[in-house]
Order: structure tokens, then sequence, then C-alpha cells
């Protein structure tokens, strides 16, 4: 792990120093258009989830909240079968 962090750092170390041996012009350039294509990006972001939201005429719809123990309690009716409750019983008997 060291060796990989030390080989990061040199790596780092060499585009740092072919940066700065850039002339200032160059770099305010290089700047200049990262920033651009991250704006036109974030424009092109923006657009796009403004046109999908504008588009899509979906409503919210709106309903109760079914209790879950009512569920459970539909589902232990079903689980009543005489045959599951033979096959509960002889599993759970004393020998």
């Amino acid at each position: 792990m060291k060796k990989i962090r030390a080989n990061m750092d040199s790596y780092f170390d060499k585009v740092d120093d072919r940066w700065r041996a850039l002339p200032l012009r160059k770099q305010y350039k290089y700047l200049l258009y990262c920033f651009l294509v991250y704006l036109i990006l974030t424009i092109a972001v923006i657009l796009k989830v403004w046109y999908d939201t504008g588009k899509s005429n979906h409503r919210v719809v709106i309903e109760h909240i079914e209790n879950p123990v009512v569920k459970k309690k539909e589902s232990a009716v079903l689980s009543q079968d005489s045959l599951l409750k033979n096959k509960k019983n002889r599993r759970h008997e004393r020998k």
C-alpha cells in the first residue's frame, strides 16, 4: 500500500511540475475551457430535467394507508386450514 501511495505521489508531483511549467496564458485557457465544458454540461442537465418534468402530466394519487395488522389477520384466516393445523400440531407434539 505504501508503494502505491508513493507512486501516486510521484505521479501527481510530475503532473504538477508540468502544469507549473506551462505559461500562465495557457493555464488560463485550459481553466477557461474546463469551466466552459462544466457550464455546458450543467446547463444541459438542467434543461433535460426541466423538459422531463414539464412533459409528464402524471398526478400524485393519494390513497389511504392500509393497516398491516389487518393484512395479517386476513392471512391468518388462510392459515387456519385444517391440514396445516394438523401438520403444525404434529410437529410440536410431545413424544
